[in-house]
């Protein structure tokens, strides 16, 4: 193989995890190259504004992926927007096919893929999404403090967020298409005993409407009666899944029952030499900072690893 097909580091995917291992990889001066077939950013490209990223206020999700950006290629980060078609594990060396038929090889591979929420399909979902649609109230919950929103599900996070929700909103209503929740019952009796909460049994969202740029209502359907009517909202939350962008896992890497990549503490797999970062990863919550964390932990202990490597 050309020793220009082949790096230190292959990072595959360019959201805050990938971006930041990408600054630390460079930082190591490790030959570095990062994939992203989409925007730079990942999801935070596409989110309004961003007001929990410690030190960064009053931004949007696209100029803060902007900066991190351009501050991973002001230490050299190489970056192709190409798709990755497939990734396989190998002894001294991982390699990675893209979508031009090029196959490069690197002796630490960082997977930040990341991972997409399920979305309702329904009309003013896209459309007024960062203008009162959200997936995170954790994220944006505090922009609507004394308001009342729509949670839309009925698993565990569902109920974790209408919970968190109450603490700051005037109403919360936990919308769910069945006459049953599928959270565990500590949080089912944590959520009945919230005097702010009302649940809408068996019921969908149809559609969302808006006036002025910003969320008004949701139009909601019973369907035991098929009754219809609009429920006024400032703000609608949608939790009924995440699922983690594993197509590309080669299938030596262990995973759990949900999809994600089970990790160490260095955000390695069980195959040496390949790390899993960010919304990909098996772990207790989802954000900017800590997809960023797992940027940095995985670079450094990439480091490592290709340091031994290259020793043997």
């Amino acid at each position: 193989m050309n020793h220009e097909d082949s790096y230190d580091v292959i990072i595959v995917g360019g959201g805050p995890a990938g971006l930041s291992a990408g600054l630390y990889s460079k930082r190591a001066a490790l030959k570095t190259v990062l994939f992203e077939k989409g925007l730079l950013g990942g999801q935070i490209a596409i989110s309004k504004d961003v007001d929990n990223y410690p030190g960064v206020e009053g931004i949007t999700g696209f100029d803060l992926a902007e900066r991190m950006a351009r501050q991973a290629r002001s230490f050299g980060l190489e970056v192709e927007q190409e798709e990755v078609a497939s990734v396989a594990a190998g002894g001294a060396m991982h390699s990675v096919r893209l979508g031009d038929g090029r196959v490069l090889k690197s002796i630490a591979l960082i997977l930040a893929a990341g991972g997409s929420v399920r979305k309702l399909g329904v009309p003013g979902e896209s459309e007024y999404l960062g203008s009162g649609v959200s997936y995170c109230a954790t994220c944006d919950g505090f922009f609507f403090r004394d308001k009342t929103v729509a949670v839309v599900g009925g698993g565990d996070t569902a109920v974790e967020e209408a919970l968190y929700l109450a603490k700051l909103t005037r109403k919360v209503y936990l919308v769910h298409r069945k006459d049953t929740l599928r959270a565990g019952r500590l949080l089912q009796a944590r959520l009945r005993s919230e005097p702010k909460i009302e649940i809408i049994w068996d019921t969908v969202v149809r559609q969302i409407r808006g006036a002025r740029g910003a969320v008004v209502s949701v139009s909601l359907e019973n369907l035991r009666t098929a009754e219809t009517h609009d429920l006024p909202a400032d703000g609608v939350f949608i939790f009924i899944g995440y699922s983690p962008n594993n197509q590309l896992i080669p299938d030596e890497v262990r995973m759990n029952e949900r999809g994600f990549v089970i990790t160490d503490d260095r955000c390695e797999t069980n195959v040496p030499g390949i790390f899993a970062i960010g919304d990909l990863r098996q772990k207790f919550a989802n954000q900017i900072v800590i997809a960023a964390a797992d940027g940095c932990v995985a670079a450094l202990a990439s480091a490592h690893y290709v340091e031994l490597r290259k020793e043997r």
